[in-house]
């Protein structure tokens, strides 16, 4: 009887910590794997373990694709954009020390 209270308890714990220790990605092995057994098992019986591996594997995709993106978007902004004033930061170019 002890051992189910606790049980109990662990079980709600980590359910409630869940979400604050997830990060912010879209997808996700865990994620699609809960999705997919919730769809499984609506489906009908038996199919919630199906639907979970079928879930993982689309969340795992769907985060690829995202980091992907989000590489390539990053890639893609200037280095040197303007500041707040309207003017760019730059590096002094390097040189020998003379004038030219």
């Amino acid at each position: 009887m002890i051992f189910r209270h606790t049980a109990f308890a662990f079980v709600t714990a980590t359910l409630l910590a869940l979400p604050l220790a997830a990060h912010a990605e879209p997808g996700g092995c865990v994620k699609g794997a809960v999705a997919g057994a919730v769809a499984g098992h609506m489906i009908g019986s038996g199919h919630g373990k199906g639907g979970a591996v079928a879930g993982c594997a689309v969340g795992m995709e769907r985060r690829h694709h995202a980091r992907k993106e989000a590489e390539q978007n990053q890639q893609a902004q200037p280095q040197n954009e303007p500041t707040a004033s309207g003017t760019q930061t730059s590096q002094p170019a390097q040189g020998n020390g003379e004038a030219r």
